[in-house]
């Protein structure tokens, strides 16, 4: 009886608009059904959220000279297409994570943490292809309009059989949906890619081989981590399923491919030599242990056995047994004491105890803890509120499994009582890492290179994944490699 009453509505509400929104995509041969989200919507939509996409990605990545070199390869590549006639739009986000992503009406993006892993200018090309492809295959349209749909009709099934949790269901739905591409429009935009890349003359193998490198640096970064089998962060293959089958069928795609196409090594690595490497100093360092953010003018270290993430909105460290710590900042104005604003303003949902003032490198302090339920056991909770100026409260949260809270306690202190203001000549003194491109002698080894790297960790691992190489690859004099530097 439900699914009959689906379909009669699917007929009665639907149907009508089904023959005027038909069309066929140019670039793919399919008939797009896309009532909700036409060619004109697109647009708007991607003028729209463009500005949301560069703030929540770190903003807009201030150099000229490789703003103006990704945008001319991306444009010759979208000259090639279907859809040469939509006046494409290519940012590069001021963002270490390697990411890539497009939104509707020709607005695609990537990453310089992405651009850094690129080693030859047809790799960067597959990448701007490939979104190029999911813009005119119409990907991001084909899910809103599902997602529309499944919203749509479980709505009027809900209200027709009196159950509000069905349209809640498919708000869930769709949700999960939106999350990332299906294996098929990666599948598609891959194809249509390849054929972009193709068109504008540049070889089509650098497909294969920069998804390789992605995949090996998407290992790495959880091997890093310590989490195996779940990245530690927001990376390409949050919106781009990673699977050897992808590798492998673009392989097979492009085994006809000219071998005498270029792939313009050299000229990447000329723009890219100088590019930040990592965190930008605007959004705070990360040295080792300890936090720099010269620009806001402060600094604070995490215990041994605890691993530092910089994101936008916070600082974290955890020691991967359960034990975190987060920081981040208030900068809505508090005119009453410390105690007060734990009290009443940022821990009012929990019951703390023991409140009181303290003075941190002289400034005005309070702490509180508080013991909630955690998925895996109880965890003690300690906050500390610091007054850092007239507008901003700095924050600790510490969190602890209850059985090794006296344990962490000491730890923790240190921390709090580590944070303090830079000094003039120490925020100058606070570089950002940098991409050095060098060319290899003949005593140098990626063992050698990899040593002279500014990381505590897995330097000949880096180096190996910044430059393309895999296990057994060894390095040839006279080649170009990419190193990093302060």
């Amino acid at each position: 009886m439900n699914m009959l009453l689906r379909n009669v509505l699917f007929v009665v509400v639907l149907a009508p608009l089904v023959s005027a929104c038909i069309s066929k995509n140019p670039a793919t041969g399919e008939q797009n059904f896309t009532p909700f989200m036409q060619p004109e919507k697109e647009l708007q939509i991607g003028a729209e959220e463009h500005p949301k996409m560069v703030k929540q990605f770190g903003g807009v990545y201030d150099d000229p000279k490789i703003g103006g070199y990704v945008a001319s390869i991306g444009g010759r590549l979208a000259s090639h297409s279907e859809r040469a006639d939509l006046k494409f739009r290519f940012t590069v986000l001021n963002s270490p994570v390697v990411n890539a992503f497009a939104l509707p009406g020709g607005y695609v993006y990537i990453s310089r943490g992405l651009l850094a892993l690129a080693n030859s200018e047809a790799e960067l090309a597959s990448v701007l292809g490939h979104e190029i492809g999911h813009v005119t295959a119409r990907h991001s349209a084909q899910r809103y309009n599902k997602s529309v749909m499944l919203g749509l009709g479980s709505a009027i099934l809900g209200a027709a059989v009196g159950n509000r949790s069905v349209g809640q269901m498919a708000e869930m739905g769709s949700a999960i949906y939106l999350k990332s591409h299906s294996r098929d429009q990666e599948h598609q935009a891959d194809e249509l890619g390849i054929r972009y890349l193709a068109r504008t003359g540049y070889s089509t193998l650098d497909s294969v081989t920069f998804l390789r490198s992605l995949q090996a640096e998407s290992s790495l970064a959880r091997t890093i981590a310590g989490k195996q089998g779940k990245d530690p962060s927001a990376s390409i293959f949050s919106t781009h399923p990673r699977t050897a089958e992808r590798v492998q069928r673009t392989a097979a795609e492009t085994a006809l491919a000219n071998p005498n196409a270029p792939n313009l090594r050299s000229r990447l690595l000329d723009k890219i030599d100088g590019m930040i490497y990592g965190d930008d100093p605007s959004q705070g360092l990360i040295r080792g242990r300890i936090f720099f953010h010269p620009d806001l003018g402060f600094t604070f270290s995490v215990p041994k056995g605890f691993r530092l993430i910089n994101s936008p909105r916070a600082v974290l460290a955890e020691d991967g047994k359960g034990a975190r710590i987060v920081f981040d900042s208030d900068g809505k104005s508090w005119s009453g004491n410390l105690s007060g604003y734990l009290i009443r303003k940022w821990g009012k949902k929990l019951r703390l105890q023991n409140v009181e003032p303290i003075r941190i490198n002289g400034m005005q302090a309070a702490t509180g803890a508080a013991r909630v339920k955690g998925k895996e056991g109880p965890l003690d909770l300690r906050l500390i509120a610091i007054r850092f100026d007239q507008k901003t409260i700095a924050r600790f949260l510490f969190v602890s499994p209850v059985a090794r809270t006296a344990q962490l306690d000491e730890d923790f202190r240190r921390t709090t009582f580590r944070f303090r203001r830079l000094g003039k000549d120490e925020r100058n003194e606070i570089k950002p890492l940098r991409i050095k491109v060098i060319t290899v002698g003949s005593r140098d080894t990626v063992e050698s290179l990899a040593a002279r790297m500014p990381f505590d960790d897995f330097k000949v691992a880096r180096f190996r994944v910044l430059n393309g190489l895999g296990q057994n690859d060894r390095l040839k004099t006279g080649q170009r490699a990419k190193t990093v530097s302060e």
